[in-house]
C-alpha cells in the first residue's frame, strides 16, 4: 500500500484520520480481550465462558486489519470512502463495479477476524 491518499476499489477506502479511529478501536478491544481473559482465570470461570474472547478478540483483529489494510469493514459494505476528510465525513462509491470489490475486501476482514477470534479463544481453553 503506497503512502498515497486515494480511494482504490478493494484495496483503500479510508485515509489516516480514519485508520487512526480503527487502530484505536483495535487497542481498546484488545485491551478488554486480556481483561476478559484475566477475569474468566482469576474466577475458575467455565472453560466454555472463554469462547467469549471470540467477540472481543475478532473486534479487536478488525481494528487492527482495517487500520494496516486502509480498509474500512463498515464503509466497504455500505459503499463508502473517506481518505482524505476528516473522521466521519464520506462520500458515495458511485460505481457498482467498485462497490462488489470493497464488499469482497469487506468479506476477507470479516473473515480474517473472526478466524483470529476463534483460534484466540479455542487456544484460550488450553490455558
Amino acid at each position: 500500500m503506497s503512502g498515497s491518499a486515494e480511494y482504490i476499489p478493494g484495496v483503500c477506502n479510508i485515509g489516516p484520520a480514519e485508520r487512526a479511529r480503527r487502530r484505536r478501536a483495535g487497542i481498546a478491544s484488545l485491551i478488554i480481550s486480556a481483561a476478559l481473559l484475566a477475569l474468566l482465570l482469576s474466577t475458575d470461570a467455565a472453560k466454555p465462558w472463554r469462547l467469549l474472547l471470540i467477540i472481543t478478540v475478532a473486534s479487536a483483529a478488525s481494528g487492527f486489519l482495517q487500520d494496516a489494510m486502509h480498509f474500512c469493514a463498515g464503509f466497504g459494505f455500505k459503499g463508502l470512502y473517506n481518505v482524505i476528510n476528516s473522521a466521519g465525513i464520506t462520500e458515495d462509491v458511485q460505481l457498482e463495479e467498485f462497490r462488489r470489490k470493497d464488499r469482497r475486501k469487506t468479506l476477507q476482514i470479516a473473515g480474517l477476524s473472526l478466524l483470529t477470534g476463534i483460534g484466540v479463544a479455542l487456544a484460550s481453553l488450553l490455558i
